[in-house]
Protein backbone atom coordinates (compact mmCIF):
# COMPACT_ATOMS: atom_id res chain seq x y z
CA UNK A 1 0.00 0.00 0.00
CA UNK A 2 3.05 2.26 1.25
CA UNK A 3 4.78 1.24 -2.21
CA UNK A 4 1.87 2.45 -4.27
CA UNK A 5 1.11 5.59 -2.54
CA UNK A 6 4.97 6.58 -2.81
CA UNK A 7 4.88 5.12 -6.88
CA UNK A 8 1.48 7.47 -7.38
CA UNK A 9 3.55 10.70 -5.18
CA UNK A 10 6.60 9.94 -7.55
CA UNK A 11 4.17 10.00 -10.55
CA UNK A 12 2.53 13.04 -9.97
CA UNK A 13 5.86 14.90 -8.89
CA UNK A 14 7.34 13.92 -12.51
CA UNK A 15 4.18 14.82 -14.27
CA UNK A 16 4.06 17.94 -12.24
CA UNK A 17 8.00 18.65 -13.40
CA UNK A 18 6.95 17.94 -16.95
CA UNK A 19 4.43 20.62 -17.38
CA UNK A 20 6.97 23.70 -15.63
CA UNK A 21 9.41 22.55 -18.13
CA UNK A 22 6.71 22.74 -21.05
CA UNK A 23 6.11 26.09 -19.84
CA UNK A 24 9.31 27.65 -18.47
CA UNK A 25 8.68 31.23 -19.10
CA UNK A 26 5.37 30.61 -17.91
CA UNK A 27 6.56 29.30 -14.85
CA UNK A 28 9.23 31.86 -14.11
CA UNK A 29 7.03 34.75 -14.53
CA UNK A 30 5.12 33.07 -12.03
CA UNK A 31 7.29 32.17 -9.44
CA UNK A 32 8.99 35.35 -9.72
CA UNK A 33 6.60 37.02 -6.75
CA UNK A 34 7.80 33.95 -4.74
CA UNK A 35 11.58 34.48 -5.71
CA UNK A 36 11.53 37.80 -4.49
CA UNK A 37 9.28 37.59 -1.47
CA UNK A 38 11.96 34.88 0.13
CA UNK A 39 14.62 36.63 -1.10
CA UNK A 40 14.09 39.49 0.80
CA UNK A 41 13.20 37.79 3.75
CA UNK A 42 16.69 36.22 3.64
CA UNK A 43 18.54 39.45 3.11
CA UNK A 44 16.96 40.87 5.66
CA UNK A 45 17.67 38.12 8.12
CA UNK A 46 21.14 38.14 7.19
CA UNK A 47 21.68 41.62 7.37
CA UNK A 48 19.84 42.01 10.98
CA UNK A 49 21.55 39.06 12.30
CA UNK A 50 24.94 40.38 11.07
CA UNK A 51 24.20 43.81 12.63
CA UNK A 52 23.03 42.17 16.02
CA UNK A 53 26.57 39.90 16.14
CA UNK A 54 28.19 43.43 15.22
CA UNK A 55 26.64 45.28 18.36
CA UNK A 56 27.56 42.57 20.72
CA UNK A 57 30.80 42.56 19.85
CA UNK A 58 30.84 46.33 20.28
CA UNK A 59 29.38 46.47 23.18
CA UNK A 60 31.59 43.83 24.84
CA UNK A 61 34.59 45.95 23.52
CA UNK A 62 33.82 48.59 25.63
CA UNK A 63 33.22 46.50 28.72
CA UNK A 64 29.79 44.79 29.57
CA UNK A 65 30.44 45.61 33.55
CA UNK A 66 30.12 49.67 32.20
CA UNK A 67 27.81 52.19 33.22
CA UNK A 68 27.52 54.94 30.88
CA UNK A 69 26.33 58.02 33.00
CA UNK A 70 25.00 61.53 31.01
CA UNK A 71 22.47 64.45 31.54
CA UNK A 72 20.43 62.36 29.40
CA UNK A 73 19.94 58.86 28.39
CA UNK A 74 23.22 57.65 26.07
CA UNK A 75 22.05 55.41 23.51
CA UNK A 76 20.66 54.97 20.04
CA UNK A 77 17.54 56.98 21.59
CA UNK A 78 17.59 60.64 20.03
CA UNK A 79 14.21 62.03 21.02
CA UNK A 80 15.21 65.15 23.27
CA UNK A 81 12.24 67.09 25.25
CA UNK A 82 13.10 70.44 26.53
CA UNK A 83 13.17 69.05 29.97
CA UNK A 84 16.44 66.83 28.57
CA UNK A 85 17.75 69.67 26.83
CA UNK A 86 17.98 72.11 29.78
CA UNK A 87 19.05 69.73 32.46
CA UNK A 88 22.21 70.42 34.53
CA UNK A 89 25.35 68.76 32.94
CA UNK A 90 27.08 66.62 35.06
CA UNK A 91 29.90 67.73 37.22
CA UNK A 92 33.41 66.08 37.67
CA UNK A 93 32.73 66.65 41.74
CA UNK A 94 29.92 64.24 40.99
CA UNK A 95 31.56 61.60 39.13
CA UNK A 96 34.26 62.05 42.23
CA UNK A 97 31.08 61.40 44.45
CA UNK A 98 30.41 57.96 42.58
CA UNK A 99 33.83 56.48 42.63
CA UNK A 100 34.33 57.43 46.77
CA UNK A 101 30.62 56.53 47.75
CA UNK A 102 29.55 53.54 45.92
CA UNK A 103 30.85 50.43 47.21
CA UNK A 104 29.99 48.52 43.95
CA UNK A 105 31.88 50.56 41.37
CA UNK A 106 35.46 49.81 40.92
CA UNK A 107 36.51 53.16 38.99
CA UNK A 108 35.18 56.05 37.08
CA UNK A 109 36.37 57.72 34.28
CA UNK A 110 35.44 61.31 33.15
CA UNK A 111 35.41 62.53 29.22
CA UNK A 112 34.09 66.28 28.11
CA UNK A 113 33.28 66.53 24.39
CA UNK A 114 32.26 69.47 22.40
CA UNK A 115 29.07 67.35 21.24
CA UNK A 116 27.51 70.43 19.34
CA UNK A 117 30.00 72.27 18.41
CA UNK A 118 31.68 72.54 15.23
CA UNK A 119 34.27 69.82 14.70
CA UNK A 120 37.54 70.97 15.29
CA UNK A 121 40.37 71.44 12.26
CA UNK A 122 43.51 68.76 12.83
CA UNK A 123 46.40 69.43 11.44
CA UNK A 124 49.94 68.20 10.82
CA UNK A 125 52.03 70.20 8.26
CA UNK A 126 50.13 70.23 5.25
CA UNK A 127 47.70 67.65 5.88
CA UNK A 128 44.66 68.58 7.66
CA UNK A 129 41.49 66.72 9.11
CA UNK A 130 38.04 68.29 9.45
CA UNK A 131 35.65 65.55 10.78
CA UNK A 132 37.80 64.14 14.00
CA UNK A 133 36.56 64.87 17.40
CA UNK A 134 38.59 66.39 20.63
CA UNK A 135 38.00 64.81 23.69
CA UNK A 136 39.39 65.64 27.24
CA UNK A 137 39.65 62.48 29.21
CA UNK A 138 41.01 61.69 31.98
CA UNK A 139 44.03 58.75 31.95
CA UNK A 140 41.79 55.77 33.42
CA UNK A 141 39.19 56.16 30.35
CA UNK A 142 41.70 54.13 28.45
CA UNK A 143 41.42 50.76 30.96
CA UNK A 144 37.65 51.27 31.22
CA UNK A 145 37.08 51.31 27.54
CA UNK A 146 39.38 48.88 27.01
CA UNK A 147 41.06 50.79 24.55
CA UNK A 148 44.39 48.67 23.31
CA UNK A 149 47.66 50.96 22.63
CA UNK A 150 49.41 50.61 19.39
CA UNK A 151 52.54 52.43 19.47
CA UNK A 152 54.16 54.90 22.16
CA UNK A 153 52.30 55.26 25.66
CA UNK A 154 49.03 56.62 27.23
CA UNK A 155 48.98 59.55 28.90
CA UNK A 156 49.35 59.86 33.08
CA UNK A 157 47.89 61.41 35.63
CA UNK A 158 50.72 63.63 36.10
CA UNK A 159 50.01 64.93 32.75
CA UNK A 160 46.43 65.27 33.57
CA UNK A 161 47.68 67.10 36.95
CA UNK A 162 50.37 69.46 35.19
CA UNK A 163 48.12 70.15 32.00
CA UNK A 164 50.35 68.98 30.03
CA UNK A 165 49.60 69.61 26.10
CA UNK A 166 50.05 65.87 25.06
CA UNK A 167 48.13 63.78 23.05
CA UNK A 168 46.58 60.10 21.70
CA UNK A 169 45.46 59.27 18.37
CA UNK A 170 42.68 57.27 17.18
CA UNK A 171 43.78 54.95 14.18
CA UNK A 172 41.39 56.89 11.98
CA UNK A 173 43.57 60.06 12.43
CA UNK A 174 46.91 58.49 12.08
CA UNK A 175 45.93 57.09 8.60
CA UNK A 176 44.99 60.39 7.36
CA UNK A 177 47.66 63.07 9.17
CA UNK A 178 50.30 60.72 9.45
CA UNK A 179 50.31 58.23 6.30
CA UNK A 180 52.93 55.59 5.95
CA UNK A 181 54.85 57.28 8.89
CA UNK A 182 55.46 57.01 13.18
CA UNK A 183 53.00 59.89 15.01
CA UNK A 184 54.76 59.28 18.26
CA UNK A 185 56.96 62.34 18.82
CA UNK A 186 55.61 64.57 16.56
CA UNK A 187 53.40 67.18 17.34
CA UNK A 188 49.94 68.22 15.78
CA UNK A 189 47.68 71.92 15.46
CA UNK A 190 44.24 71.12 17.01
CA UNK A 191 42.16 73.97 16.45
CA UNK A 192 45.23 76.87 17.33
CA UNK A 193 46.64 74.43 19.88
CA UNK A 194 49.53 72.38 19.55
CA UNK A 195 50.07 68.83 21.13
CA UNK A 196 52.87 66.70 21.19
CA UNK A 197 51.45 63.01 19.99
CA UNK A 198 52.61 60.16 22.77
CA UNK A 199 50.61 57.46 22.06
CA UNK A 200 48.25 55.83 19.11
CA UNK A 201 45.39 53.64 19.49
CA UNK A 202 44.33 50.55 17.85
CA UNK A 203 41.80 50.00 15.87
CA UNK A 204 38.29 49.85 17.44
CA UNK A 205 35.14 47.99 15.89
CA UNK A 206 32.81 49.96 13.93
CA UNK A 207 29.09 49.44 13.52
CA UNK A 208 28.14 49.17 9.87
CA UNK A 209 28.52 53.00 9.43
CA UNK A 210 30.88 54.99 10.71
CA UNK A 211 30.94 55.57 14.50
CA UNK A 212 33.52 58.01 14.91
CA UNK A 213 35.18 55.79 17.08
CA UNK A 214 38.58 56.27 15.67
CA UNK A 215 38.12 59.55 14.39
CA UNK A 216 39.22 60.68 17.98
CA UNK A 217 41.64 62.66 19.45
CA UNK A 218 42.33 62.72 23.42
CA UNK A 219 43.84 64.57 25.44
CA UNK A 220 44.30 64.99 29.49
CA UNK A 221 41.02 66.16 30.65
CA UNK A 222 42.34 69.07 32.98
CA UNK A 223 44.17 70.32 29.46
CA UNK A 224 40.84 70.42 27.55
CA UNK A 225 39.01 72.20 30.88
CA UNK A 226 42.16 75.13 30.26
CA UNK A 227 41.51 75.59 26.57
CA UNK A 228 37.51 75.44 26.52
CA UNK A 229 36.55 76.63 29.89
CA UNK A 230 33.17 77.76 29.14
CA UNK A 231 32.26 73.65 28.52
CA UNK A 232 30.48 72.47 31.60
CA UNK A 233 29.19 68.76 29.76
CA UNK A 234 30.79 65.91 31.38
CA UNK A 235 30.47 61.93 30.47
CA UNK A 236 30.88 59.28 32.87
CA UNK A 237 31.95 55.86 32.71
CA UNK A 238 31.63 54.17 35.88
CA UNK A 239 33.40 50.37 36.01
CA UNK A 240 31.49 48.01 38.15
CA UNK A 241 32.87 44.84 39.72
CA UNK A 242 32.35 41.74 38.23
CA UNK A 243 29.13 40.99 38.43
CA UNK A 244 27.71 43.35 40.49
CA UNK A 245 26.81 46.06 37.67
CA UNK A 246 23.07 46.50 38.15
CA UNK A 247 23.82 46.59 41.91
CA UNK A 248 26.47 49.84 40.93
CA UNK A 249 24.05 51.37 38.76
CA UNK A 250 20.84 51.27 41.53
CA UNK A 251 23.71 52.96 43.85
CA UNK A 252 24.50 55.44 41.39
CA UNK A 253 20.85 56.41 40.46
CA UNK A 254 20.38 57.19 44.29
CA UNK A 255 23.72 58.85 44.86
CA UNK A 256 22.94 61.28 41.88
CA UNK A 257 19.26 61.66 42.62
CA UNK A 258 20.58 63.11 45.90
CA UNK A 259 23.29 65.07 44.75
CA UNK A 260 21.17 66.81 41.96
CA UNK A 261 18.39 67.47 44.13
CA UNK A 262 15.47 65.17 41.87
CA UNK A 263 12.52 65.44 44.25
CA UNK A 264 10.54 61.81 45.07
CA UNK A 265 8.23 62.56 42.36
CA UNK A 266 10.25 63.95 39.51
CA UNK A 267 11.91 61.61 36.72
CA UNK A 268 15.53 61.20 36.87
CA UNK A 269 17.25 64.21 35.81
CA UNK A 270 20.05 62.04 34.10
CA UNK A 271 20.54 58.78 32.26
CA UNK A 272 22.18 55.44 32.84
CA UNK A 273 23.25 53.04 29.71
CA UNK A 274 24.80 49.95 29.74
CA UNK A 275 25.79 47.27 26.60
CA UNK A 276 22.09 45.66 27.62
CA UNK A 277 20.67 48.68 27.01
CA UNK A 278 22.13 49.70 23.54
CA UNK A 279 21.42 46.12 22.69
CA UNK A 280 18.06 46.59 23.47
CA UNK A 281 17.41 49.55 21.52
CA UNK A 282 18.98 48.74 18.80
CA UNK A 283 16.68 45.65 19.05
CA UNK A 284 13.97 47.72 18.84
CA UNK A 285 14.98 50.07 16.25
CA UNK A 286 16.11 47.19 13.72
CA UNK A 287 12.87 45.43 14.79
CA UNK A 288 10.56 48.21 13.35
CA UNK A 289 12.46 47.79 10.32
CA UNK A 290 12.33 44.01 9.80
CA UNK A 291 8.52 44.04 10.14
CA UNK A 292 8.53 46.89 7.22
CA UNK A 293 10.61 45.02 5.19
CA UNK A 294 9.01 41.57 6.00
CA UNK A 295 5.58 43.42 5.21
CA UNK A 296 7.11 43.82 1.72
CA UNK A 297 7.88 40.34 1.44
CA UNK A 298 4.56 39.20 2.47
CA UNK A 299 2.91 41.23 -0.13
CA UNK A 300 5.52 39.67 -3.06
CA UNK A 301 4.28 36.31 -1.32
CA UNK A 302 0.62 37.30 -1.49
CA UNK A 303 1.33 38.71 -5.60
CA UNK A 304 3.07 35.33 -6.36
CA UNK A 305 0.63 33.15 -4.64
CA UNK A 306 -2.38 35.03 -6.68
CA UNK A 307 0.00 34.36 -9.56
CA UNK A 308 0.51 30.61 -9.14
CA UNK A 309 -3.90 30.38 -8.64
CA UNK A 310 -4.09 32.00 -12.12
CA UNK A 311 -2.12 30.34 -13.94
CA UNK A 312 -2.97 26.77 -12.09
CA UNK A 313 -6.56 27.69 -12.80
CA UNK A 314 -5.48 28.44 -16.82
CA UNK A 315 -3.71 25.15 -16.47
CA UNK A 316 -6.78 23.23 -15.33
CA UNK A 317 -8.46 25.14 -18.58
CA UNK A 318 -5.81 24.06 -20.85
CA UNK A 319 -5.89 19.99 -19.37
CA UNK A 320 -9.33 19.65 -19.39
CA UNK A 321 -9.68 17.30 -21.67
CA UNK A 322 -5.76 15.60 -20.36
CA UNK A 323 -8.01 15.35 -16.68
CA UNK A 324 -10.96 13.26 -18.58
CA UNK A 325 -8.61 10.91 -20.14
CA UNK A 326 -6.94 10.48 -16.92
CA UNK A 327 -9.94 10.11 -14.93
CA UNK A 328 -11.56 7.73 -18.08
CA UNK A 329 -8.66 5.15 -17.88
CA UNK A 330 -9.25 5.04 -13.51
CA UNK A 331 -7.39 8.01 -12.17
CA UNK A 332 -9.20 9.06 -8.93
CA UNK A 333 -10.05 12.46 -7.51
CA UNK A 334 -7.21 12.41 -4.95
CA UNK A 335 -4.63 11.17 -8.00
CA UNK A 336 -6.07 14.38 -10.32
CA UNK A 337 -5.90 16.59 -7.01
CA UNK A 338 -2.27 15.53 -6.22
CA UNK A 339 -0.96 16.30 -9.34
CA UNK A 340 -2.22 19.82 -9.99
CA UNK A 341 -1.26 20.73 -5.76
CA UNK A 342 2.13 18.75 -6.47
CA UNK A 343 2.64 21.30 -9.61
CA UNK A 344 1.50 24.41 -7.71
CA UNK A 345 4.23 23.70 -4.71
CA UNK A 346 6.94 22.35 -6.96
CA UNK A 347 6.28 25.93 -8.93
CA UNK A 348 6.56 27.66 -5.96
CA UNK A 349 9.32 25.12 -3.78
CA UNK A 350 11.72 26.12 -6.83
CA UNK A 351 11.11 29.85 -6.74
CA UNK A 352 11.89 30.00 -2.89
CA UNK A 353 15.07 27.77 -3.65
CA UNK A 354 16.20 30.16 -6.20
CA UNK A 355 14.95 33.09 -4.01
CA UNK A 356 17.33 31.56 -1.40
CA UNK A 357 19.85 31.49 -3.37
CA UNK A 358 19.55 34.43 -4.68
CA UNK A 359 19.39 36.38 -1.04
CA UNK A 360 22.47 34.78 0.10
CA UNK A 361 24.60 35.88 -3.17
CA UNK A 362 23.14 39.19 -2.17
CA UNK A 363 23.66 39.30 1.33
CA UNK A 364 27.82 38.63 -0.04
CA UNK A 365 27.23 42.40 -1.54
CA UNK A 366 26.33 44.23 1.00
CA UNK A 367 30.12 43.91 2.85
CA UNK A 368 31.04 46.07 -0.58
CA UNK A 369 28.72 49.00 0.57
CA UNK A 370 29.40 48.42 4.17
CA UNK A 371 32.67 47.21 4.79
CA UNK A 372 32.50 46.85 8.45
CA UNK A 373 29.31 44.93 8.35
CA UNK A 374 29.24 40.86 8.09
CA UNK A 375 25.86 39.80 7.29
CA UNK A 376 25.15 36.06 8.33
CA UNK A 377 22.58 33.66 7.11
CA UNK A 378 20.80 31.65 9.67
CA UNK A 379 19.36 28.74 9.23
CA UNK A 380 15.96 29.42 10.52
CA UNK A 381 15.62 31.74 7.57
CA UNK A 382 16.61 28.97 4.95
CA UNK A 383 14.18 26.91 6.55
CA UNK A 384 11.28 29.46 7.40
CA UNK A 385 12.06 30.69 3.35
CA UNK A 386 11.23 26.97 2.13
CA UNK A 387 8.12 26.58 4.42
CA UNK A 388 6.47 29.81 3.44
CA UNK A 389 7.17 29.37 -0.38
CA UNK A 390 5.95 25.74 -0.42
CA UNK A 391 2.93 26.61 2.21
CA UNK A 392 2.06 29.75 -0.44
CA UNK A 393 1.54 26.86 -3.18
CA UNK A 394 -0.45 24.54 -0.73
CA UNK A 395 -2.68 27.38 -0.02
CA UNK A 396 -3.14 28.94 -3.53
CA UNK A 397 -3.46 25.75 -5.68
CA UNK A 398 -5.81 23.80 -3.44
CA UNK A 399 -8.33 25.25 -4.92
CA UNK A 400 -7.60 25.15 -8.47
CA UNK A 401 -6.58 21.11 -7.65
CA UNK A 402 -9.84 20.43 -6.04
CA UNK A 403 -11.61 21.95 -9.07
CA UNK A 404 -9.39 19.40 -11.16
CA UNK A 405 -10.25 16.40 -9.58
CA UNK A 406 -14.30 17.51 -9.50
CA UNK A 407 -14.27 18.05 -13.07
CA UNK A 408 -16.85 14.90 -14.73
CA UNK A 409 -14.91 12.78 -16.98
CA UNK A 410 -17.88 13.09 -19.66
CA UNK A 411 -17.54 16.26 -19.65
CA UNK A 412 -13.93 16.51 -19.92
CA UNK A 413 -13.16 14.21 -22.82
CA UNK A 414 -16.10 16.16 -24.70
CA UNK A 415 -14.04 19.69 -24.05
CA UNK A 416 -12.30 21.15 -27.13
Amino acid sequence: MKEAYRGNIRENLALALDTLRTHKFRSFLTMLGVLIGVATVILVASVFVGMETQMADMAKQFGTQNLYIYKWQPGLNFRLTREMRLRKPLTYEQAMAIKEQCPSVKDVAVEMVNWRGTPPIMKYKGTQMLDGTLTGATPNDFAISNASLAEGRFFTDIDNWHRRDVAVLGSDVVQRLFPNQDPVGKTIDVDGHNFLVVGTLGKRKEFFIDTGNNRVVYIPYNTYRDIYPAMKDNFIMAQAYPGRRDQAADEVTGLLRRLRGDKPWQPDSFGIGTADSFIQQFNSIIGTMVIAMITVASVGLLVGGIGVMNIMLVSVTERTREIGVRKAIGARRSDITWQFLLEAITLTGIGGIVGIILGWVISFVVPLLFPSLVPSVPIWAVAAGFIVSVSVGIFFGLWPAMKAARLDPIVALRYE
